[in-house]
């Protein structure tokens, strides 16, 4: 694995799930129990995927449950998960870092202590840390403020087409972990 340059950069933020980490989540076992809990608020959910399900969740009010399904498959899945190569350079960047991810707040702290990677995050939001999710630009500017880091001197490193969406919202400089997109 090719890591990036990423020597003109005062700071670091990382996503977590396929670039820092793998999660061991069974997506599908995560989607049908999210879709049960919708299903109980009275919607129905079974041509959804689970970025839907958590929309349409607020709508039905239902949010904080769908909330806790699927942050309970997440941790399970941050427990097993596998470190991966870029992990070595968060711990060895010598810079401000932060973790900005799609992934609960609390399943991503598991997988950082279960890697031994905490002490080296300076900042970290997730999913539910903040009122929007990534590609809206908030989470990746959250992150950035609780590190007291000016976007311009930063830059994200992701995994996918929508990590590189939200750091061009930000409006701040963006890096694949491994050469492209894994999807959006």
């Amino acid at each position: 694995m090719a890591l990036p340059d990423l020597s003109d950069f005062d700071a670091v933020v990382y996503d977590l799930d396929g670039t820092l980490v793998n999660l061991r989540v069974d997506w599908a076992a995560a989607a049908q129990d999210a879709a049960l809990v919708l299903q109980d608020a009275g919607v129905e959910a079974d041509s959804m995927d689970l970025w839907r399900m958590l929309d349409v969740a607020d709508e039905a009010g239902v949010r904080d449950e769908l909330e806790r399904e699927l942050s309970a498959h997440e941790r399970q899945g941050a427990w097993t998960s596998d470190r991966l190569p870029l992990a070595d350079h968060l711990t060895a960047d010598g810079v401000p870092s932060g973790v900005c991810s799609l992934n609960a707040e609390d399943a991503c702290r598991v997988a950082l202590d279960v890697h031994d990677l905490t002490h080296h995050v300076d900042a970290l939001v997730g999913r539910d840390t903040v009122a929007t999710q990534k590609p809206a630009p908030e989470p990746l500017l959250e992150t950035l403020g609780r590190m007291d880091v000016d976007p311009g001197a930063a830059v994200f490193i992701g995994d996918s087409a929508r990590d590189k969406k939200t750091a061009e919202r930000a409006d701040i400089a963006f890096r694949y972990v491994d050469g492209g997109p894994s999807g959006v």
